[in-house]
This record gives C-alpha cells, structure tokens and sequence, in this order.
C-alpha cells in the first residue's frame, strides 16, 4: 500500500513538472510558428539580430579589444543561445536537427562569442541563420504579405542574400587565417578586400593567400563566388516575373503582362496595384 502511494505521489510530482515545461513548449513554439503581430514581430526581431550580429562582428574587427567589446560578445552569445535552446525545445525531430549543419554552425557561433579566445571568424557564420531565416516559408510568407518590393524582387533578394553571406563567411575565414602571419592582411577591410577582388577573379596581385590552405581558400572564393555572382546577374536581367498560382496547374511565376499559362493556357486574371 505504501509502495502504491509513493508511486502515486511520484506520477503527480512528474505530471506537475511536465504541466508547466509543456505549456512553455507551447508558447514559445507560437512565437516561432505563430501567425498574430506579436509573433511576427518576434521572427523580425530575430532576422535583425542576425543583421546587427554580423555588422558588430565587422565593426569591432576594426578596434583592440576591450572590456565593452567583450561585454556584448557576451550578449550576442547569451541571445544567440536563448534563441539556439528555444529552438531546441520546441524541435519535433531534435536528433535530425543536431545532424543539420545549420545547428552546429549557431554551436560555434555561440561559442566564439561567449569564448572569445576561440576566434572571431566563428561568428561570421551567423550570416548562415540569416540565410535560413529568409529561406523559412514563413519568413517568406509575411515578406511577401508586408513589402511590396519583395514581390516584386524576390529572386533578386535571394541573389543578393546568398552572395552577400558567402563574401562574409569568406572573409571572416580569410581575416582569421591569415592576421596571425600575413602581414598583407591586418584587419576586415584587407580581407574583404581580396574576398572580392579573388571572387570577381580580377586578382590585383597586390594581396595573396600564402601556402597551401591559401592558395584552397581562394580556389574556393573563386569557384563559388563567381557562380552566386552570375545567379545575381541571372536575377537582375531575367525578364521580371509575377507570383500568381495557376488554379489549374499550380504554376506560381508567370509574366506581368500574362494572360494565360503558359504550361496549361488556362485564363489568368493577375492582380496589380492598380485593381481594387
């Protein structure tokens, strides 16, 4: 009897522990999926503490570090973690997500900052999660809902997205690799410098990668860079395209002028700014 009351007295212990972790499961998994203001405002606030993450991480490769600067490296890391463990918690495939780069390129990015012994080209990757960010159907969704000129360019804030956090994880790569021993290189602005030229393969001559980790690094940059640059000029010459879906074939992106589909001839009526 004793044994049943202690089992008993054990399940509702549990049941009150689980009761207040699920209800908090709940709410943060609305703020990251939901569909009121607040939780739209919340996915905003994140995609800007993407921005502003990297931007700081730009800026104070410029200064000598100091107690401010490790200040907020300490803060970036503790709301980088916050969002990294929220995540964590309301994951419905938790062992799926830990094999996604994605997971392990935040661990670094929370470890550089709240270890900032371990390098600042970690924190680089958090471009990584913008990119993921814009790449949420959500995100997309409300983009497409809120803003008129990402209708209209879609494809091209894509482009531009995709380049611009390629030419940022390379050159936190290069400035890390290359400050210790390359006197050719001696802050961001250096190593951006020859991300862009190496990308662009216009190759100045007057700064180089050295060794053979170098001379990779740039093979890289010139491989990949080139590519992402000409889906940029892909997007901005291609014919622009409107997002309409074909009600009986589903296709999403026809012609602004379009009348009908072109996979199926159904009649299409697009809606501008100018219809009611």
């Amino acid at each position: 009897m004793t044994s049943y009351r202690n089992k008993a007295k054990g399940h509702e212990l549990l049941d009150a522990l689980v009761g207040p972790f699920e209800t908090l499961k709940i709410r943060i998994r609305q703020l990251y999926e939901g569909d009121t203001p607040g939780c739209i405002k919340f996915r905003y606030a994140l995609l800007a503490l993407d921005i502003v993450t990297v931007l700081f991480i730009i800026a104070t490769s410029f200064l000598p570090r100091t107690g401010v600067i490790e200040s907020f490296d300490i803060v970036f890391g503790v709301l980088i973690l916050a969002d990294f463990a929220a995540r964590m918690i309301i994951s419905r495939q938790p062992l799926h997500d830990l094999a996604r780069l994605s997971t392990w390129t935040d661990v670094v990015v929370i470890i550089s900052f709240l270890a900032p012994l371990a390098g600042e080209a970690g924190g680089f990757l958090r471009a990584f999660r913008t990119l993921r960010l814009l790449r949420d159907y959500r995100m997309v969704a409300r983009l497409r809902t809120d803003s008129a000129f990402f209708r209209k360019n879609e494809e091209v804030v894509f482009a531009v997205a995709n380049l611009g956090v390629f030419i940022f994880v390379m050159t936190g790569v290069v400035y890390e690799t290359q400050k210790s021993h390359n006197p050719q290189i001696t802050n961001y602005a250096d190593a951006l410098y020859f991300t862009v030229t190496a990308l662009t393969t216009t190759g100045f001559g007057d700064i180089t990668l050295p060794g053979t980790m170098g001379r990779l690094i740039t093979v890289v940059i010139m491989i990949f860079g080139v590519t992402l640059f000409l889906n940029l000029a892909k997007a901005l010459l291609a014919p622009s395209k409107v997002r309409f879906p074909c009600p009986v074939c589903g296709l999403q992106r026809h012609d602004v002028d379009a009348v009908h589909c072109k996979a199926c001839g159904t009649i299409l009526n697009i809606p501008d700014e100018g219809m009611d």
